[in-house]
């Protein structure tokens, strides 16, 4: 692994992302634009026609997207138990633990991840991160929401809060629609296009929009874990699961780098949402965000022989 081949590595695959995000970054500097108001657009509509869309037409056979799906929640599961236990030993009280759990657990798999696939392993391996991402999105606004509401609701009230997520209802619709062999109108299918394919430009211009208004918290010991935890414990994670899983070729190219994605930017509407500490859920993606070519880079060279 050369000099070379990290820098050729970086500049092609990692820049292109990071270079829409410091626009939105330059944006959110000079501009009045409100971060809250355009994750609530993706949260509310891009998002869920994006996972429609991925969902409906992933062109894999039944039996790829059930190991696909398992290895994400495995890993997401893994990370998750790691956190807790590192949250209890630092005796976290619940609203920090809650944020470890969310920052950890949730990697940037949509709008880093796709396109960071795309660019350094193509269309194979982008069908496994897709369904990655689709998982992610499942999780994230099921278990996700529900995490985030106990930082301050009882079980209870955050479970129904699920039904107010409309990504469960545009998964429940790709599925159903998918068993029935439904094929869309072309003015359908052409309105989900264009929505899926502007979901990703627009998620990369919120992350660098909020990494704009970060804030940088007390909380330091949270800062520094939730950003290991995603940054190394996630990679190592993911190799090893990946030989338990069987995982090959672009399966295990799409999946592993997806499992090393820095933390999501949506964990950052899900705070504001339910009202946990948004500022150090920012700092965390910010930093972790910052951090990820120095672990991701080499990531995909390994990957990549």
């Amino acid at each position: 692994m050369t000099l070379s081949e990290l820098f050729n590595t970086f500049a092609n695959n990692l820049l292109p992302i990071l270079l829409v995000s410091g626009a939105g970054f330059l944006l959110g500097k000079y501009l009045s634009i409100d971060p809250r108001s355009v994750g609530r657009v993706i949260f509310y509509l891009f998002s869920p026609v994006l996972v429609f869309n991925l969902l409906f037409n992933n062109p894999l056979p039944l039996s790829e997207i059930l190991r696909t799906m398992g290895f994400a929640v495995a890993v997401m599961f893994t990370i998750g138990m790691v956190a807790l236990a590192a949250g209890w030993l630092m005796r976290l009280k619940r609203p920090l633990l809650v944020t470890v759990l969310l920052t950890a657990m949730f990697g940037n798999t949509g709008n880093y991840g796709l396109p960071l696939v795309s660019f350094a392993f193509g269309k194979d391996a982008l069908a496994h991160a897709s369904l990655y991402f689709v998982t992610t999105s499942i999780v994230m606004n099921t278990l996700g929401v529900l995490i985030a509401s106990l930082g301050h609701m009882n079980f209870k009230e955050a479970a129904l809060g699920l039904l107010k997520v409309p990504t469960m209802y545009a998964v429940m619709l790709a599925i159903l629609l998918g068993r029935l062999n439904v094929h869309l109108p072309i003015s359908i299918e052409r309105t989900v296009m264009l929505a899926a394919n502007a979901s990703i430009p627009l998620m990369l211009v919120l992350l660098g929009l909020e990494l704009h208004r970060v804030q940088w918290s007390n909380s330091l010991r949270v800062l520094g874990l939730s950003t290991f935890l995603r940054l190394v414990m996630g990679p190592f994670i993911a190799l090893w699961l990946s030989l338990q899983f069987g995982l090959q070729g672009a399966a295990r190219q799409g999946n592993v780098i997806e499992a090393s994605m820095p933390t999501a930017v949506t964990t950052t509407v899900l705070a504001t949402e339910y009202k946990l500490d948004s500022p150090l859920v920012t700092a965390v993606v910010f930093v972790s965000t910052l951090l990820s070519p120095f672990t991701v880079t080499p990531l995909l060279v390994y990957l990549g022989k």
